[in-house]
């Protein structure tokens, strides 16, 4: 399964320490988070608020170490502030991510959105954009697409709960009203389960969109739980709502089939955001790293 070189396989540093919640993982360093990521078999990884921003001081890092980026996380706010600050900002990652060897740019809209608030009930307060919101999103992205191809490189859009583009119906309008040249797709299995959307259906009707993978594995029960007690994400995260794959509900082996047979190119990212002090993060990698080795034989 997958042709040789194809696709390769990386892990986020989300596991280790969490951009939203930085006291998870607080006492963990740069060095401890890349070096269990080399050491359970994972070859590249997103990247972390630890992580050096010099890329020669990174590049020395993750060589020592067999590693290289895949891309990185940006936050847009094409719908609730002047696009001239989403593409100031966008330009500089860009940049960097291009000096760090990536191909793909990970974006996802945060206007409105509510995933970084503690208090706020994930689906009883879920953001949803007015017309005039769509456009300018719509717009914006197009543009992001092109300043991406000025460095031969791809934006593909993460859908995330919390957001304005998280269910099925939000993924198909932006998928249909944005240029397949300049916007493509991040899959992730998690959002797409915890959302409670049918993960194969997106994953069959989107497949030629698709440029990069988070492979995310869900706790039903606690997904169940954030629902009827009115969670927030953050909450949600902190209570084990994710795991690793192999660890959670979802079967990953017709997910691996559906893009082997649409011969997929780039990144498998196994991200699985929990508490280290609860799930130890490299124990964990390693179970994920299990899993895929006998799933699809990566």
């Amino acid at each position: 399964m997958f042709k040789e070189n194809k696709v390769k396989l990386g892990i986020a540093p989300i596991g280790w320490t969490n951009d939203d919640m930085p006291e998870l993982g607080g006492e963990i360093t740069f060095e401890q988070c890349i070096s269990e990521m080399a050491l359970a078999g994972f070859v590249g990884c997103e990247v972390g608020n630890k992580y050096p921003r010099d890329t020669k001081v990174l590049k020395k890092a993750l060589s020592l170490r067999g590693l290289s980026i895949a891309s990185a996380w940006f936050s847009a706010f094409l719908t609730s502030k002047p696009f001239e600050e989403t593409a100031e900002a966008f330009k500089a990652h860009r940049d960097f991510l291009y000096e760090m060897g990536a191909k793909v740019i990970v974006v996802s809209e945060q206007g409105n959105s509510i995933q970084g608030q503690m208090e706020t009930p994930l689906f009883d307060k879920k953001p949803v954009f007015t017309e005039e919101e769509w456009d300018l999103l719509i717009d914006g992205l197009n543009r992001l697409g092109d300043l991406a191809a000025e460095k031969g490189m791809n934006i593909v859009y993460h859908h995330h709960m919390g957001t304005g583009i998280q269910t099925t119906e939000e993924i198909d309008r932006l998928m249909e009203e944005t240029d397949p040249k300049k916007v493509s797709l991040l899959y992730d299995t998690g959002h797409l389960v915890f959302s409670g959307e049918d993960h194969l259906h997106v994953l069959n009707k989107h497949i030629n969109r698709i440029r990069h993978v988070h492979l995310k594995d869900v706790r039903i029960e606690v997904a169940n739980k954030v629902r009827e007690e009115k969670m927030s994400f953050l909450q949600a995260v902190k209570a084990g709502v994710f795991t690793v794959p192999g660890d959670g509900v979802i079967d990953f082996k017709p997910v691996f089939e559906a893009l082997d047979a649409a011969g997929y190119e780039g990144w498998f990212v196994v991200e699985a955001e929990q508490d280290p002090a609860i799930a130890n993060p490299f124990e964990y990698a390693l179970k994920a790293r299990q899993y895929i080795r006998e799933t699809c034989g990566l």
